[in-house]
């Protein structure tokens, strides 16, 4: 784990591999450790850089009020601390959101977009009955007990039975959330639609979602694609919102697809 500092915030991240550049992005009340399959995966052709997002892993929390086109400043700001200055833009759900903000705000970093179980913003994917429900969660999970915060996640992300090695990273991931950290997160999350930038993204997109989930179902999925222009949707059978964990090998053949494409 490395750290870099970005406009006065510290930043956690790891990174392997030498050539082009590809950025994970992590979703909610998450951090780097996700993508640990993926870094090894790709490391050996790809240079592979995962954050700790503001207010998650080893990275300071963010200040009160931060917004989605803060967390894309900061991001841009590690690309500039680690003399990137092109990259492919993997983001999962939060992350996701993430990575349409940042190839709006920052097309000339941006190659492309893989985009998993991604949102545009929750109020421009949601109804705002479903953004006050889950806005209403997020903020009960500060005063629970981390075992706690870990129950209320792990039933919606999985659509199959996970293995018990996957139900235990999870946990241990979502267990060492920040609470005020993660709350700002949700909150400018809630706050962000994105439906007005998709269609000024020159950026080519693959759009990767599984069928069976219920946090980004496909509705969410097509709205994304209808006004991303050069994007191409693949909806995965049998899988809900954590794509790359229930599908490694469908996943993976759709991320290097997409990057020998480009590349």
């Amino acid at each position: 784990m490395e750290k870099a500092n970005v406009k006065g915030l510290s930043i956690g991240y790891r990174r392997k591999g030498k050539g082009q550049t590809l950025l994970l992005l992590h979703g909610g009340v998450s951090d780097s450790r996700y993508w640990e399959r993926e870094l090894t995966e790709y490391s050996q052709d790809y240079e592979v850089i995962a954050w700790d997002a503001p207010g998650c892993g080893v990275s300071d929390d963010p200040s009160k009020g931060f917004l989605l086109k803060d967390f894309a400043e900061s991001l841009a700001g590690l690309c500039e601390a680690l003399k990137v200055s092109e990259a492919v833009v993997l983001g999962l759900s939060f992350g996701g959101g993430l990575a349409i903000e940042f190839a709006y705000r920052y097309p000339n970093l941006t190659k492309g977009l893989i985009l998993v179980s991604a949102y545009a913003g929750w109020a421009g994917s949601l109804s705002p009955e479903e953004v006050s429900e889950r806005l209403k969660k997020g903020r009960a999970q500060v005063h629970m007990a981390p075992e706690e915060v870990a129950d209320l996640w792990l039933p919606s992300l999985f659509h199959s039975t996970p293995t018990d090695a996957m139900l235990d990273h999870e946990r241990k991931i979502i267990k060492d959330f920040h609470p005020s950290g993660s709350l700002i997160m949700l909150e400018a999350f809630a706050k962000a639609d994105l439906r007005d930038v998709l269609p000024k993204i020159t950026a080519p997109a693959v759009l990767l979602y599984g069928e069976e989930d219920v946090r980004a179902p496909i509705h969410v999925a097509k709205g994304i694609h209808e006004k991303l222009p050069s994007s191409k949707l693949v909806h995965i059978p049998q899988v809900g919102h954590l794509v790359n964990l229930e599908a490694s090998e469908r996943f993976d053949q759709e991320v290097r697809k997409f990057l020998d494409h480009l590349f």
